[in-house]
């Protein structure tokens, strides 16, 4: 699934028009990636929770000449899922996982 293909499932949720939808989209992303930068744990129920994590620098190779590089400490995002999507992504039948709609819909 693409951005494109979120924005669609979201537009097809009720009266919002593509342009809404990708709004709301941008702004769900910008929000998760402004906490991740601030070093802050984004947890959703039911689906999983990010967090960052810090690599340790390192000795790499380049791997067309095989030379030495220096790879520098870096913080990384990393994704555990919740105990419920791992339940539904191991079920024998397919089944539509369906949000529920706000009372304005």
């Amino acid at each position: 699934m693409t951005k494109a293909d979120l924005v669609e499932e979201v537009t097809a949720l009720g009266d919002l028009t593509r342009r809404d939808s990708d709004v709301i989209v941008e702004a769900i992303f910008g929000a998760m990636v402004s906490a991740l930068r601030q070093d802050d744990k984004i947890e959703i129920r039911g689906f999983g929770s990010f967090r960052t994590r810090q690599r340790k620098p390192r000795i790499g190779r380049n791997p067309k000449s095989g030379e030495r590089v220096h790879v520098p400490a870096k913080r990384v995002p990393f994704f555990k899922p919740s105990k419920e999507l791992r339940d539904q992504v191991n079920q024998s039948e397919p089944s539509a996982y369906v949000l529920p709609l706000p009372a304005a819909f």
